[in-house]
């Protein structure tokens, strides 16, 4: 298992305004619209999820990071545990010709207004159960999407990921190493049920059994 950030180039590109998160709208109603994953998550107001979730190029890098570290190669196997609308795994088609993807997401919505060239590929279930067999894929990847699950679930989670990969795994979950962090985080999240420190992310994946790499998203 190593920490390796794929992420933060991506996260801290994000101007946020973290006291106007909480005064501005409604923190209860944001969350729970928030944690329905439909319009008002993906597409919707700024203040209730992404503002608008559309395909722009961003993660381009993060796939050619994740192929160039994984030595991913046409006809392998990639999945994403809590894929979105697939612009992902778009990207690594796009940089692997011939490799084979698949996607899960909670969200029906995401799934209906995902990628066309990945919408065959997603289905909409729970990372507590994956639809595949024991090792199956070359890379599992789960990015900000566990830390989404109650403890019970995470725990499945992460076994999950460990049992359908034969090679390699990496996981990004939300963290928080001192108190700013924690406040920021706890102002700014809407979907977020499990918040850990460095720390106590170790023992959950000691807990489960779980071998991949990971890193953390904080909020400075």
């Amino acid at each position: 298992m190593a920490y390796i950030d794929f992420l933060s180039a991506i996260h801290k590109s994000t101007k946020r305004d973290y006291i106007a998160r909480v005064t501005e709208y409604p923190k209860a109603t944001a969350a729970e619209l928030a944690k329905k994953f439909d319009y008002d998550y993906w597409d919707g107001d700024r203040k209730t999820g992404y503002g608008g979730f559309h395909y722009d190029g961003r993660w381009r890098k993060v796939a050619d990071a994740l192929v160039a570290h994984y030595k991913l190669e046409p006809g392998q196997r990639v999945l994403d545990v809590g894929c979105g609308k697939g612009f992902l795994l778009y990207d690594i088609m796009q940089a692997v010709p011939g490799i084979e993807v698949a996607g899960i997401d909670i969200s029906s919505y995401a799934i209906a207004h995902s990628k066309p060239e990945v919408q065959p590929f997603l289905q909409v279930c729970s990372a507590t159960k994956l639809p595949f067999d024991d090792n199956h894929f070359d890379l599992v990847v789960s990015i900000n999407t566990i830390h989404n699950l109650h403890c019970y679930d995470l725990d499945s989670a992460l076994r999950e990921i460990e049992r359908v990969s034969s090679g390699d795994r990496y996981v990004c979950v939300e963290s928080y190493r001192n108190e700013v962090e924690k406040a920021n985080l706890l102002y700014w999240q809407l979907t977020c049920e499990t918040f850990c420190t460095p720390e106590e992310w170790q023992w959950w994946f000691d807990r489960t059994g779980y071998t991949g790499d990971h890193s953390f998203i904080t909020f400075e």
